[in-house]
């Protein structure tokens, strides 16, 4: 596997795949990587011909008071895993490198709508810096398609959207989540969790699940499964961010005939905010 945290020896490279013929993905990433995200290499390695993984703790999609100072940053033991998995390049760029005149100076890419609900809401500013910097890695890479974890719902959406919008010729293709084997969605985040709590954390999925239930058993009256779901994670220990059943396509509120429904879920358990989500589909 090589690895490169400059721009200019990414695009050498990329130029000589391109010279050669091949198709090439991105998998983009912060690091501390688990299952979920190798299960994202594994996946790009079956639909192109050369996978460059990013690894890059990006500071802009940080709100003050959140942990980006703390966040768990592993390079060398990230390397050593996609190197086994024969993944083809690394890029890990330093701050300098993606942001070389500074955060206050940089250009910004926001998406109107999709970034201003449940964790656009909870985290002001938060998918401005998802959208720049996920704009910034695709230029740099100019990958044939990326693959992204639909563990992050609204992100994978945001992210369909500004390729769209902004005419970015890649292909945005979404992986289900990687989970534990109770359930628990597989999360950089879920490090920050105590024994007690993480014989809890299942139980967001579980309360998931019996939302999925009672949609597909015929019950339509959403905001009543929505309190009953917050009720049921209180109960568990978590204090609930959202809770929230939607379409499934642009996170609108649903109609009692639609057909493709995505439940939305964002908790607090101790220090981690976990989020999740499930499709389902309505009747």
């Amino acid at each position: 596997m090589k690895r490169v945290d400059r721009i200019k020896e990414l695009r050498q490279q990329v130029a000589a795949w391109r010279v050669a013929g091949d198709r090439i993905a991105l998998v983009p990433t912060m690091g501390n990587l688990h299952a979920g995200h190798l299960e994202l290499v594994k996946q790009a390695q079956q639909r192109a011909d050369r996978v460059i993984v990013s690894i890059f703790v990006n500071p802009m999609q940080f709100g003050a008071g959140e942990d980006f100072g703390s966040y768990p940053r592993t390079l060398d033991q990230d390397a050593v895993q996609l190197d086994a998995i024969k993944t083809d390049l690394l890029f890990s760029p330093p701050v300098a490198e993606v942001y070389p005149h500074g955060q206050e100076e940089q250009t910004v890419v926001t998406v109107p709508g999709l970034s201003d609900i449940f964790c656009g809401a909870s985290r002001p500013g938060h998918f401005t810096g998802v959208a720049t910097v996920v704009c910034k890695l695709f230029n740099m890479v100019q990958a044939d398609l990326a693959l992204f974890g639909t563990k992050d719902f609204q992100q994978l959406l945001l992210i369909r959207r500004m390729a769209e919008d902004l005419c970015i010729p890649i292909k945005i293709i979404g992986i289900p989540t990687v989970r534990e084997n109770d359930g628990l969605a597989r999360s950089s985040r879920n490090g920050y969790l105590t024994a007690a709590e993480r014989n809890i954390a299942p139980a967001l999925y579980r309360v998931l699940c019996e939302t999925s239930s009672a949609i597909a058993e015929g019950n339509s009256d959403y905001r009543a499964l929505e309190l009953e779901a917050k009720q049921a994670l209180e109960t568990a220990g978590f204090k609930p961010d959202y809770y929230s059943i939607r379409n499934a396509d642009a996170l609108t509120e649903p109609k009692n005939e639609e057909k493709n429904l995505v439940i939305l879920a964002a908790a607090y358990l101790g220090r981690a905010r976990l989020i999740d989500n499930l499709l389902v589909e309505n009747g």
